[in-house]
């Protein structure tokens, strides 16, 4: 549909492709044939962390991946994210050098010469936050990155950024679906000129993260399981999935998407959001289905971390 975009523009005339394939809690060992499959089924954006600790997994799967599809590293788009650490859980934040440091592991396990986006996952930093972001801002200066960001950060910790005269970020990584809806902070984002980017976006599904740890409420899985769910509604109307309609409902609000899947045939599913669109009406009661805070994260919401 030509009404969305099929990449976001980051900073200087950077593309990201819309959809990309995220690897949360892809196993170590599993990650290469995941990534690989991913590529070859079409993705170009690739999603990793420190904190998955599958970044080597992930880089084997990129080189794998080009050499069965014969496209280059500079035809993907790879992401990956510092832990910053959080000192309330005994995790001491890390400084500017250990930010630094933690980027050269990173690239290292990836086996990459630069990495396309570079995240800080969580605004856990506490006093070391704005050394952190520092530390982005040089590595973007010194051309080791192409983009940085943050993740989990609300306009407060964005303001500290902006207040220190400090570039604001090129993206934000945040929980979003109808269900966490975040609209004054995606406003901002907006206002702002920071691309968003979607995680978790498939919660109101009944098979989101099943037997997974998370802070879905029994409510919200009955809902997930209903027949009368208005997500099974739309995808029997468009003759598409449930994950379809989810993911398409962020792209169409402008978002990046990061959907997961080890299944060949929902992996070509998820990434085929381009040729349907979900009508003003749908779109119009989706958004009255806002629940407010997000519940990826087991027994703790990210952006009230440090």
């Amino acid at each position: 549909m030509s009404d969305v975009q099929q990449a976001l523009q980051l900073g200087d005339n950077i593309e990201l492709p819309t959809v990309g394939f995220g690897t949360f809690l892809i196993k170590p060992d599993e990650a290469d044939g995941a990534v690989e499959s991913a590529i070859i089924a079409g993705y170009r954006h690739i999603d990793t962390a420190e904190g998955y600790h599958n970044e080597a997994g992930v880089g084997e799967g990129v080189k794998a991946g080009m050499a069965a599809t014969g496209i280059s590293r500079a035809d993907l788009f790879v992401t990956t994210k510092v832990w910053p650490g959080n000192a309330a859980w005994g995790d001491p934040p890390k400084t500017y050098d250990g930010t630094i440091a933690a980027f050269e592991a990173s690239l290292a396990a990836l086996g990459h010469d630069y990495i396309d986006l570079y995240l800080i996952h969580a605004p856990s930093g506490g006093d070391e936050r704005l050394n952190q972001w520092k530390a982005l801002v040089d590595l973007k200066a010194q051309g080791k990155v192409r983009a940085i960001g943050v993740s989990n950060y609300l306009e407060t910790h964005l303001e500290e950024i902006r207040a220190a005269d400090l570039p604001l970020p090129d993206a934000d990584q945040i929980e979003l679906h109808p269900w966490s809806q975040k609209p004054a902070l995606v406003s901002y984002l907006a206002k702002n000129g920071i691309a968003t980017i979607a995680y978790s976006s498939l919660v109101p599904l009944s098979t989101w993260r099943e037997g997974q740890d998370s802070s879905k409420t029994d409510q919200m899985k009955a809902d997930s399981a209903d027949e009368a769910s208005p997500f099974k509604a739309m995808a029997k109307k468009y003759g598409v999935s449930e994950a379809q309609v989810l993911l398409r409902w962020g792209v169409q609000k402008g978002y990046a998407v990061l959907p997961k899947s080890l299944n060949a045939d929902r992996l070509r599913q998820n990434l085929d959001l381009f040729g349907f669109a979900i009508d003003d009406a749908d779109m119009a009661l989706i958004a009255t289905m806002d629940r407010g805070d997000g519940v990826a994260w087991p027994g703790v919401d990210p952006t009230k971390l440090g």
